[in-house]
């Protein structure tokens, strides 16, 4: 059975279950998968393919994402890789395309990752924190914006690619 991992990093949950629902489309897709939080995933040389997701706070990914990418760059180079992120809410959050932070985009460049995937996000005021992110969560940009079918199409669509590009 091939392994892949699946990490994420967020801070109210939104990303985990982004995680969870693409770890659930591989299992069906005959993967055996670990969902993680990124900041406990460890090494990756127990995995054939790895997919890291981080939500977007402020144009950035959370620190913990981007410590597994650096402390496995190596390990990454050596096995396909997806990235996605979480974030973008309101009206049009889900055709948005956010381009990844600087230090990520080297990462993903030194470990050849696939075209990252950007996903609405989720702004709940119960959960808001900060005067800024309690400002957006009043106004048109609150709500779940994630778009579950697209997501799990593209989790579909990485099973596809694994299944082709990881000898069994």
């Amino acid at each position: 059975m091939i392994n892949v991992l699946v990490a994420y990093a967020g801070k109210h949950g939104g990303t985990r279950e982004i995680a969870e629902v693409v770890g659930e489309e591989l299992r069906a897709a005959g993967f055996a998968v670990d969902v993680r939080d990124a900041g406990e995933a460890g090494s990756v040389t127990a995995y054939a393919a790895v997919v890291v997701g981080s939500a977007l706070y402020y144009s950035r990914w959370r620190p913990e994402a981007v410590r597994l990418l650096e402390r496995n760059t190596e390990a990454l180079r050596a096995r396909p890789v997806w990235l996605f992120h979480s974030g973008p809410c309101g009206p049009g959050a889900n055709s948005a395309r956010v381009s990844l932070p600087a230090r990520v985009t080297l990462l993903a460049a030194a470990i050849d990752a696939g075209r990252t995937e950007t996903f609405g996000g989720r702004l709940d005021p119960a959960l808001a924190e900060g005067v800024l992110e309690r400002l957006m969560a009043r106004g048109s940009r609150a709500g779940d914006f994630r778009d579950w079918e697209r997501i799990r199409a593209w989790a579909r669509d990485i099973g596809r690619r694994v299944h082709s590009r990881v000898p069994v």
